[in-house]
Order: C-alpha cells, then sequence, then structure tokens
C-alpha cells in the first residue's frame, strides 16, 4: 500500500497534468482582455497577436503578423537608447530594433522594461513590457513572448509553439507575473515562480494547503463580498467565493486587492481571475494572475495633480471636435448652395428645348459630372467625420441583398458601358437576405463596382459573386482584370486620403472611399478585405451578417404610404409658394416651375413674409428654405401647422442643411419631404407631383367635412 504521502503527491502531480492537459489554463491566459501577448519567431517576426494587443495597438492581427517585429511599434529614439545603454551595460555592441528588445532574453535573463509604444493611429502611450525566450525541448530558441501590462491575453493560436509548450512554460516562467491556479473549490495546485517571489511563500508551502483568499487582506475581501451581493443580488461569503463568483459566471474579472507576504508584510495588486474549463465546459479551476500595484499606488498622488490638466484637455478637446462638427456642417451648407445653382442650371440645359448642340451637351456633361463629382466628395468627408465621432446613425434591419445588388446593377451600369467594362452579375435561385443598413450597404456596394470599373482595363471584366462563408456569414466579392496591386500597396490601402501613387493619374479620387466603406461594414458588424496578383487583377470582398427570409418587412410594405409615384401634369392650375432668400437658387426654382404650366409660383424672401402670402393666397405646396432671414423655415413651419387656414398645405423642405441630424430634425418638425440641395430635378418633380395630389387629396376631404 503507498503511503498517504506518496497518494497525495500522486494526486498532486495528476491534478497538475490535468490542467495542462486539458489545455485550460493556457487558454485562460490568452483568453484573459487584461494583457497584451505577442509571440515572434527567432528572427523577431511577429507570429501571434492576440485580441488583447489589437485592442491596444490598434493593428489586426493579419495587419502584423509575418510582417513586422515588436521594434516597428515602439519608438525608435527609445530602441536606439535601449541599444546604447545595453552595449554599455553589458559590454558588447547591440543593434538598435528588435535585438535591443530581446538581448537579455536570449542570453537567459528574464527582461522587464518600460518604452513607448505606438498605436496603427499613430498616437502613443507608455507599456511596460515582459520578454521571455522561447525555447523547444531541445533547449534552442525559436522565438519570444512579449507580454504587456494591459492585463490583456487572448489565445491567437500558434500551433507549432502551442503544441512545444513554449508559449505556455514562458508565461509560467516569468518572474514578473505571479500565476496561481487553483482546483474548483479554490485549493492552490500551481504556484508560479513569479508568485513565489512576489509572495514570498515556496510552491510548496501553499499547494494543496490554502487558497488565494488565505493570502488575501481579510478585511477588503468581506467588504468585496458585500459590495458584489448587492451589485449582483445575490449573497455572496467572504473567502475564495468573493474572489471567484464573477469568473464562476463568465464575467472575466479584474480587481485591486492587499496581498500578504509569507513574512507578514503587505502590497496592493491587481488580479485578474478567469475559470478554468474542461472540454465539456465544466468548471475545473480559476487561474489568478496578479501584478505588483506598489509603482502605481505610489503615483497616484502625482497623478491626482494633473487631473485638473487633464480635464481642461478632455474639455479643449470636446470643443475642438465641437468646432470640428460645426466647421464640417458649415462647409457643406456653403459649398451646396452654389453647387445647387451649377447642377440646377445645367441640368436645365441639358433637357431642354430646343436640345443643346453636341459641342454644348459636351460642355454641359462635363459641368454635370464635375459638380456631381464634387458632391460626391463632400457627402463622403462628413460621412468620415461622422463615423470618426461616431454619431453616424445605421438602422441594421434584414434586407434583400439581391434587391440591392439589382438597384446597384441599374445604377453602375452606364459607367460600365462608357468604360468598355462588362458587368456579371450573380443570378440568384433564391432570395438572399443580411441584417444591415440598406442605404450604407448600397454606398459600400456602389463604391467597389465604381472602383472595379475605374481601375479596370479597357475591354477588362468586372464578375460579382454572392455566396455564404458560413451559416451565418453571406460574402459578396467583387473581382476586376485590372494591373492589381502589390503587396506592400494592399497594407497602405484603407488608409484616408492615400490614393497609392494614383494622384497623378487620369482617374479622380481622394482614396476616402474605401476608408468610409470599411468603416460602415464594420459598423455594421461584418468584414471586409482584399486580394490582389500584379498583372492579373484584385478581388474585393464584403462579409455581412446573413438575415433569415422571415424576418424581413418587404419595402413596398414599409413604404406604401407616400411612396412618390410619376404622375402627370394635370390641366388644373395649381400653386406654389417658393421661400427662398438665394436669388440664383430662387431663379432656379423659376426655370423649372416655367415648365410645368400647370402650376402657378409665387415666391417671399423670407419666412414672415411667406407666412403672410401662405394666409392669403392658400397655396397648394410650399417649398421652405431652412436658413431663413428672420424666422427660420422650421420656425416658420411650426406657425402654418398652427393656423387652420394652412394647416393642411404640405410643405416640402429645399435646404442646404444636409447632414443627417438635419434631415431627421426636419421631419421631426413636421415637412412632408426634405429634399437637399444641390437638387436632382427627376426627384424635384416627381416629389412635387406627389405633393399636390396630397394636397387635392387634403382639399377635398375639407370639403366633404364642410358639407356634412
Amino acid at each position: 500500500m503507498p503511503s498517504t504521502e506518496s497518494g497525495l503527491a500522486l494526486a498532486e502531480v495528476r491534478r497538475q497534468e490535468s490542467l495542462l492537459k486539458t489545455g485550460a489554463l493556457q487558454n485562460a491566459i490568452f483568453n484573459s482582455a487584461n494583457f497584451s501577448s505577442i509571440a515572434t519567431d527567432a528572427r523577431g517576426v511577429i507570429q501571434i497577436f492576440n485580441v488583447g494587443a489589437e485592442r491596444m495597438l490598434g493593428f489586426a492581427a493579419i495587419d502584423v503578423v509575418n510582417k513586422i517585429t515588436p521594434a516597428d511599434i515602439s519608438d525608435p529614439q527609445e530602441v536606439i537608447a535601449r541599444a546604447k545603454a545595453l552595449s554599455i551595460e553589458l559590454a558588447t555592441p547591440i543593434t538598435p530594433g528588435f535585438e535591443a528588445l530581446v538581448f537579455k532574453a536570449s542570453r537567459g535573463i528574464e527582461d522587464i522594461y518600460e518604452l513607448t509604444y505606438i498605436r496603427k493611429d499613430g498616437s502613443r502611450f507608455p507599456a511596460v513590457v515582459s520578454v521571455t525566450a522561447l525555447r523547444n525541448a531541445q533547449n534552442a530558441i525559436i522565438g519570444y513572448l512579449l507580454i504587456g501590462t494591459d492585463n490583456t491575453a487572448r489565445k491567437q493560436a500558434e500551433e507549432a509553439l502551442l503544441k512545444a509548450g513554449a508559449l505556455q512554460n514562458a508565461i509560467f516562467n516569468s518572474a514578473n507575473f505571479s500565476s496561481i491556479a487553483t482546483d474548483a473549490k479554490g485549493v492552490i495546485q500551481i504556484f508560479n515562480v513569479g508568485a513565489e517571489r512576489m509572495l514570498g511563500f515556496a510552491a510548496g508551502d501553499v499547494m494543496n494547503k490554502i487558497t488565494p483568499a488565505d493570502i488575501s487582506d481579510p478585511k477588503e475581501l468581506i467588504a468585496r463580498a458585500m459590495a458584489l451581493s448587492t451589485e449582483l443580488a445575490t449573497p455572496i461569503a467572504p473567502g475564495f467565493e468573493a474572489l471567484a463568483f464573477k469568473a464562476a459566471r463568465g464575467i472575466e474579472d479584474i480587481y485591486e486587492l492587499t496581498y500578504i507576504r509569507k513574512d507578514g508584510s503587505r502590497f496592493p495588486a491587481v488580479v485578474s481571475t478567469t475559470a478554468l474549463r474542461d472540454a465539456r465546459n465544466a468548471i475545473i479551476g480559476y487561474l489568478l494572475i496578479g501584478t505588483d500595484n506598489t509603482a502605481r499606488k505610489q503615483a497616484k498622488d502625482a497623478l491626482r495633480e494633473t487631473t485638473i490638466e487633464l480635464e481642461s484637455a478632455k474639455i479643449a478637446a470636446e470643443k475642438a471636435n465641437l468646432a470640428k462638427s460645426d466647421f464640417l456642417s458649415s462647409m457643406s451648407h456653403e459649398l451646396r448652395s452654389p453647387l445647387n445653382a451649377i447642377l440646377g442650371f445645367a441640368q436645365l440645359m441639358d433637357t431642354g428645348a430646343p436640345p443643346p448642340t453636341p459641342a454644348q451637351k459636351e460642355s454641359i456633361d462635363q459641368i454635370l459630372q464635375s459638380g456631381w463629382y464634387l458632391l460626391e466628395l463632400i457627402n463622403e468627408i462628413l460621412d468620415l467625420s461622422l463615423i470618426e465621432s461616431g454619431k453616424l446613425p445605421l438602422s441594421l434591419e434584414p434586407m434583400s441583398l439581391t434587391e440591392v445588388l439589382a438597384d446597384c446593377h441599374a445604377m453602375i451600369e452606364p459607367q460600365a458601358q462608357k468604360s468598355g467594362i462588362r458587368m456579371q452579375f450573380p443570378q440568384f435561385d433564391s432570395p438572399c437576405f443580411v441584417k444591415a443598413d440598406r442605404t450604407r450597404v448600397k454606398q459600400v456596394l456602389v463604391n467597389l463596382l465604381s472602383n472595379a470599373i475605374k481601375y479596370n482595363r479597357v475591354g477588362g471584366i468586372v464578375e460579382i459573386t454572392c455566396r455564404a462563408t458560413t451559416p451565418e456569414r453571406t460574402r459578396v466579392s467583387f473581382h476586376d482584370t485590372g494591373e492589381g496591386l502589390p503587396p506592400e500597396k494592399l497594407a497602405q490601402l484603407f488608409q484616408p486620403f492615400n490614393r497609392l501613387g494614383q494622384e497623378s493619374g487620369t482617374e479622380e479620387g481622394t482614396g476616402i472611399g474605401l476608408v468610409v466603406s470599411k468603416r460602415l461594414v464594420e459598423l455594421m458588424g461584418g468584414e471586409i478585405g482584399v486580394e490582389s496578383t500584379v498583372g492579373v487583377g484584385s478581388e474585393f470582398w464584403i462579409e455581412l451578417n446573413t438575415a433569415n427570409a422571415s424576418e424581413l418587412v418587404r419595402d413596398a410594405d414599409k413604404s406604401a404610404i407616400g411612396t412618390p409615384t410619376q404622375t402627370q401634369p394635370s390641366t388644373q392650375l395649381h400653386t406654389l409658394l417658393c421661400v427662398e432668400d438665394n436669388p440664383a437658387n430662387l431663379l432656379l426654382i423659376e426655370k423649372l416651375i416655367a415648365r410645368r404650366p400647370d402650376i402657378r409660383l409665387l415666391s417671399a424672401r423670407d419666412g414672415n413674409r411667406g407666412i403672410e402670402i401662405a394666409r392669403a393666397s392658400k397655396p397648394d405646396v410650399i417649398l421652405m428654405d431652412i436658413n431663413l432671414p428672420g424666422i427660420s423655415g422650421i420656425v416658420a413651419l411650426r406657425i402654418l401647422a398652427q393656423d387652420p387656414a394652412t394647416a393642411t398645405i404640405p410643405v416640402i423642405a429645399l435646404s442646404a442643411n444636409a447632414m443627417p441630424h438635419d434631415v431627421e430634425k426636419g421631419l421631426e418638425a413636421g415637412f412632408f419631404r426634405y429634399l437637399t440641395k444641390p437638387i436632382r430635378v427627376d426627384e424635384f418633380m416627381e416629389t412635387l407631383d406627389v405633393a399636390l395630389k396630397l394636397s387635392k387629396a387634403r382639399s377635398t376631404g375639407v370639403r366633404q367635412g364642410e358639407t356634412e
């Protein structure tokens, strides 16, 4: 019979092996959102870049894996200074770059240091980084592990490193973090060298004997249990349950508490607690990763002194952001007003009688093309600003991708024919639905189609495909036969205002469209990507969340009331009142209405005069600018709506205030429709016809009510 002590030792070994073999401990470390974990190969090229690193640095893993070293995201001056200091300290020349970051670790000296990290957007932040060499079974270096103090770690698998156990060993051999693993009851099973150094206990002092609660301040445990009981509305006992309760419920937990060393001394710690689970998702233990928080506590007083400055800086930043939004809104308004006259009169000339001569037609086409292009640029800049400020409204609903692709085909076909490009759209056996914002999806698809045509070769092809990549995701791909892009240009593709050297080419553009498309797709919960081969072509794709057909509310059902319909001008004479203070815009309206013998035009240059004329003449429809002398168009609308004599007259807003919140505000105020400048003549006429039809229906209803 084996002795009791031997039996306990054997049980201890089996428990440790169970934890390690299931990978629960390793998964918990890499699934923690509180440490950034970057693993490289022996040359320093990044092989693993976990989500904690993605969140801290702003790069996606695909941006860096197999492409750069951690030195490329570090302050170059600090890397040079570190190389010089280490060269003196170790009496050996050390090259600035990745070697300076891992030299000590490569010599078996565990290293922790401070340096400045540089995010993808160029902003910087200080970081504390622990570096450990990764070694195989023969003790040869196969890479390096850099753990940042962001306290995030999620597994980004690279099977070669994981199977060798090098990554796990590096973490557990780190002396800069205490790693304590327990069984399901909280009894300590693993106590790494970092925990030994930090707490003064040897592993044998605590394993199978105590829980982490026994090395924590008891008063803080009581306070934490009471606070959690209140927060979660359930009684929680002081002790280990208070440390692991959230983690046991699948809530990743990070908190501050005081650890008590073996000699009775105390120090503040930040602890991240994660549940360890087996293959059946049952909890088999807990992992507590701790860092000494003494330095931060000592710096807290100094930080208090900068609070006022930080608050002032925050206020200044908010004011600057508001000023930026105001400027963009004002810029949009000021540019749209003259564009309204340019594009409006150009449309009049284009559709005038007699028709323009071929030479005149060519000139008019250039005016229209350039004008609409300028409007497109204005809209893209505003979209980018709204996205960056987090103020872009989105309506994510089930929508028919089949219908939107058909709309895009009709919109883009003239551009393709003009460029001699043949488009191949998919033929759907059954409708395809995704959950997204219909307007924004169309915007993205049109942008990708336009680019596929614009950067194609003469006589080229654009092939559009649509397929399910998983039961939850649908991918739309656009494959062109253009020149293709080399890898170095692909890496810069989604940078704002970067045209990849096309600035001197014949194709217009700002480099904003793809950036806006990427951010729109991501805001809708999707992804965007590209593959390209020089001399062959490129394939851009987006993936969106699939929706069920049963969820779809048909657009026709949603917009059955008030849907614009094409109507022929009637022989009855109608009256239109236009309230507009800009002479050029008013002249444009006069020219447009001159084509409608069934409409008599009245005009007013300010809101008060417009109200007077409306009360005296009772027009069938009112066209109202928003920014007017005296009172605004919205105030004028409110006054008209409160007067029974004018309350039933449909009022159409026609304004250069074209920001989404402007349109929303106008419709909420009660405008029948909200048209933005510059106007499209066909849309304007169609809206006018619908408003006249509504006015007639309302006036008929009023007369019937009076005779009853």
